[in-house]
Formats: structure tokens, sequence, C-alpha cells
């Protein structure tokens, strides 16, 4: 065996769409790390392919969103048949500020867009290697792997994130527990061409129910790109069932090795298709297995889990993989901050305090829609579809976000920032959004000012912070009550003023009170004060990951340098 390498951050072991993300994400914050995956290649197979609007924000917060845009097909709803009869159609709305809607990419498409975004910063997947062990110290991490030659080698990391699926070696040797249980049925899944008149851009569920009525058989079919391609998934016939898991006592994922034919899909389409169709340009099929898990811990030590090697689950609503990434976007931004020496001891041991008690809310809401059907769930539809979106993710109860203000309506600590449009600058031609300005930052101070006058005291409050937390990497920027809103003036009251008297001022930018630049745009719609609950002054801590660490509303409480400062020293060392 090999001596031991050079240490490198963080080893990340599986380079599906939760160990890119992560590996992407430590690269953009300057994180030293490398990208193992066993496969000598990415499987041409359309696994996972719902994108949540959440899982786009996170993307759009990285920079990459674009790709994926250019990418994906909207999904805008499904259909339902019931014993051959029509059950009308569900239409996935969202209210009119969340910036993405649905969309439906191929897994294999997804890994090539991050992949492609990690090259930017010179890092790839190192193919062919496999994760054999490891150990920990209070330093570091010794991993033996073995590359794609066969040579065994040692290699010394500060952290081991194991993104390494539902059979993960990371989850087993750290001995985590993994409790749940496996369902009986088993799954045809395919990508295939259909020439049916189905509108396109709706998913197709049909099922039949047998004498006792109970579902005897079950259609399910996602739109992909292309011209009528859809990723299908059906019970699998007698002939392809197999009794048992097969090997690992988790029977989770594709087992490729009992492919079913184009015949085995046609049969399917002929029993339940809505419209007679035929099958064609079968790219790949599978069967598939279906367990639901969840580990007691999402890290031990220096080394952690995300995505199925962390919770498995079916695949109701697209949830498993649009659930890892935001794993893996957690702790990615927590593991950079501990790497350079500014994270508070605790920081990385809220990563499990948040994404388990998400990945447990998943399994058993997906493990209810799965046996009983969405009609199980009590909450009305805008709730339902906002929650499938993952737009109703939350922290409160993290010990890193507070203290502050939750606000009688808006959003508070813990929870998730939304978009708003129409910020305006004197430099920008068009209205600007809010995620536009907070891309590929870390954490942001946002404050709201009601008045121009009001800008003067961000400024001190800003200087004071940043005095009092000179660790901390935080930016910051204002926004101002455009007209129309309290103390606000129209624009021609502003650009009538002398200088320095009004808004046509600040919104050349300013400084804080020890002359740093102090950026100002303008609510011109008002979107931001009528979305975040404004109620006078405000301030606001938006996390990396897009969640609101803090709230401060109002902002004339006299100990309210001290109450952001106190938020901050949860996060950073101060």
């Amino acid at each position: 065996m090999a001596d031991t390498e050079t240490e490198t951050g963080v080893l990340i072991a599986g380079a599906g769409p939760v160990g890119l993300t992560a590996a992407a994400e430590l690269r953009r914050q300057r994180v030293d790390c490398r990208i193992v995956d066993r496969l000598p290649a990415r499987l041409p197979y359309a696994k996972a392919v719902g994108i949540q609007p959440r899982t786009l924000e996170v993307w759009d917060r990285m920079g990459m969103v674009r790709a994926a845009l250019e990418a994906a097909v909207p999904l805008r709803g499904q259909l339902m048949y019931v014993d051959g009869a029509p059950q009308g159609h569900i239409d996935l709305r969202l209210p009119p500020e969340v910036p993405y809607g649905f969309a439906a990419l191929p897994q294999y498409e997804t890994e090539r867009i991050l992949e492609e975004h990690l090259a930017r910063f010179g890092t790839a997947t190192e193919r062919g290697v496999e994760l054999l062990s490891f150990t920990q110290d209070d330093d570091g991490v010794v991993s033996r792997i073995v590359t794609a030659d066969g040579e065994e080698q040692e290699l010394r990391s500060r952290f081991l994130v194991g993104c390494d699926g539902a059979h993960s070696i990371v989850r087993k040797t750290l001995g985590l527990g993994f409790e749940g249980g496996a369902f009986p049925d088993e799954y045809m899944l395919a990508d295939v061409e259909v020439d049916w008149s189905l509108p396109q851009g709706y998913g197709v569920r049909s099922v039949h129910h047998g004498v006792d009525g109970a579902v005897d058989d079950l259609l399910v079919c996602i739109p992909l790109p292309g011209r009528h391609r859809y990723r299908m998934s059906m019970l699998v016939p007698p002939e392809l069932s197999a009794e048992g898991a097969q090997g690992d006592a988790v029977a989770h994922g594709l087992e490729a090795q009992r492919a079913p034919g184009i015949e085995h899909i046609q049969a399917v389409l002929d029993r339940l298709s809505p419209e007679p169709t035929t099958a064609s340009a079968m790219r790949w099929s599978s069967v598939f297995r279906v367990s639901h898990r969840l580990v007691d811990r999402y890290g031990d030590g220096r080394v952690f889990v995300a995505g199925d090697a962390a919770h498995v689950h079916p695949p109701t609503g697209a949830q498993g993989m649009n659930t890892g990434i935001q794993d893996a976007y957690n702790l990615a931004w927590k593991l950079a901050l501990a790497l350079d020496g500014t994270a508070h001891p605790r920081l990385l041991a809220s990563y499990h305090a948040e994404r388990h008690p998400v990945g447990e809310e998943v399994v058993g809401r997906t493990v209810r829609h799965a046996t009983q059907g969405l009609q199980a769930d009590p909450d009305d539809v805008a709730t339902v579809t906002l929650r499938e979106a993952q737009l109703l993710v939350a922290y409160p109860d993290s010990p890193v976000v507070g203290p502050g203000t939750a606000g009688a309506e808006g959003p508070g600590p813990g929870e998730r920032a939304p978009d708003c449009g129409g910020l305006t600058s004197a430099v920008a031609a068009v209205p600007l959004r809010l995620y536009d300005l907070l891309r590929e930052r870390g954490h942001v101070l946002v404050l709201y000012a009601d008045s121009p006058a009001a800008v003067a005291s961000c400024g001190e409050l800003v200087a004071g912070v940043r005095r009092s937390t000179a660790t901390a990497a935080l930016s910051a920027f204002v926004v101002l009550a455009g007209p129309g809103e309290p103390d606000g003036k129209t624009d021609a009251e502003a650009e009538s003023e002398p200088d320095g008297e009004g808004a046509s001022d600040v919104r050349f930018g300013t400084t804080d009170a020890d002359g740093a630049p102090l950026p100002v745009f303008v609510d011109s719609r008002g979107e931001f004060a009528l979305l975040y609950r404004t109620d006078g002054p405000a301030a606001f801590v938006v996390r990396p990951d897009g969640y609101l660490g803090t709230r401060l509303s109002p902002l004339s409480v006299p100990e309210r340098t001290t109450v952001l400062v106190d938020h901050l020293a949860r996060v950073f060392r101060i």
C-alpha cells in the first residue's frame, strides 16, 4: 500500500447529484476537496427526474441555474385516470413571487450539468475509485481507496462526506442506525417515447382496482425532454419478479440485470394508457425496489452522510434527490466555514439538527402518499403544492438561527427568504430580483429602510456589526422603500429634491459609518415590503442556503447591534 497522500479538505464518496452538489459548492467557496466514484462513467438512467422549485433556487444561489433551465422541461401537473375513466387533473400552481416552477430533467443530465459547473473550479470526478474503509481521529480522516488501476492508497482529509447511496459504505462503517422497512412490490422503470395526443408537460397516473378494491395495476409517466418522451414506472410482471432482497438488506434502487423489454412496457400501456399508443425508442429500462429508511444520525465526528446514504423512501412527489441536494448544500457551507477557521465550534452539529427532521418528515410523507394517496393529506391543495415544491422546509428550532423576531406574518428566523422583484438602482437599467443580489454570496445582511433618512442609520448599524464580528464574512445592502410605501416619495418628488435631501442621493449608494460601500436598491414595486411584512426599518440575515438566520423588526430597539451580533456568534467564531 502506498504512503498516505497529501491531505485534502474534504473527501466526497459518490458522484451522483448529491455528491456533485457538495463538491461544487465547496470548490466555489475555495475549499480543497476530492470527489470519487466507483463507477467508470455516469449511468445513462433517468432515475430521478423531478426537479423541485426549491432545488432550482439552490442552483441559482450556486450560479448554475441557467444550464438547468436550458436542459429541463416544465412539469405543469398530472392527469389522473382510475379504472379507465378520467378523474380530472392537478395543476402545479405556485405564488407569483416564486421564481421557478416544477421541472423534469433526467438524472444523467443533472449530473452532467453539475459536473460541468464543478469543472469551472478545476475539479473533476475521480472515476473508478472506490472507498474501501476509513478511520478518523480528532484532526481528520484516513480513507483507504482503490484506484481504477487496482492500486490501494490512503488519503487523509479533514472531513469525509458519504454521498454513496442506499448501500453506503460510509454509513455502514460509522455504524449508523438505518431503521425502516421495504415495500413488497417491485416496479419497472423505462425511458420511452409514445405517440399519444395527451398535452405535453403533464404527468400521467393511471390505476386499476381489482375485485377486492385494491390497486392491482399501475402506470405513472413523467415527461422528459424530447417529443412525447416519458420516464414510466409500473408494476413488475410475474416473469420478471424476484423473491426477497438481492444481497444487501436494504432492497432499494435499480436492478438492471432484470431489465424489462419494450414488450413488457407495451403490455402495460395496452391495459392502462388513456388512449391507444405505441411505445418506441426505449433508451433504458430496469427493475426498481423501494425501501423507507432513515439514519439515526447524519454524521459522527468528522464524517457525514447525505442523500440516499441518509434516507431512502418511495419516489412519490420526486422528493429524494431534491432532499439530498439540499442536504449537501446545507452541509457544504458549514464545512467551508469550519475549514477556514471562522465557524463556531458547534456549527457542524447543526447539520443533523436541521436536516434530520426534514428527512424524517419526507420519509413519513412519501410512505403515507405511496400507501394512501395524496387524498390522505389533510392540507389544502395550495399548501400541499408548496410542500411538494419543498418551499415550506424551515429550521425554526435550529441552534444556529435567532435570536430575533418572527414578525406577525412575514418570514421569521429559520424560514426560507422569499424572492421579490422590482429592485432598482442608479446603474441597472432594468429592475432586479432579490435573488440576483444574493447569488453566489455567503451571509448577507439585508436592511430595509422606510425613508432616505433611515439609510444613514442602516450604515451605522452595519459598521457596528462588522466591528464586533471582524472574523465573520458578511456582506450587506439596503432596500429602500419605494413610492407608495410608508414615508416613501414618488419618483418625481425624489428627483426634484436638492442633492443630499432625499432618495435621489442614496440611490447612488452610500457608505457605512466606517466608509465601506453600502449599496442601496429601491423597492420600486413594494414587493419586498409586502413579502417580508416590514413594519418600519428592519434587518434580515440571509444564510448562504437562502434561509433567514435572524430577523430584527422593528429595527429601532436599542440592543439592535447586540441581537445581530448574538446571531452571528452562533455561526461564526467571534
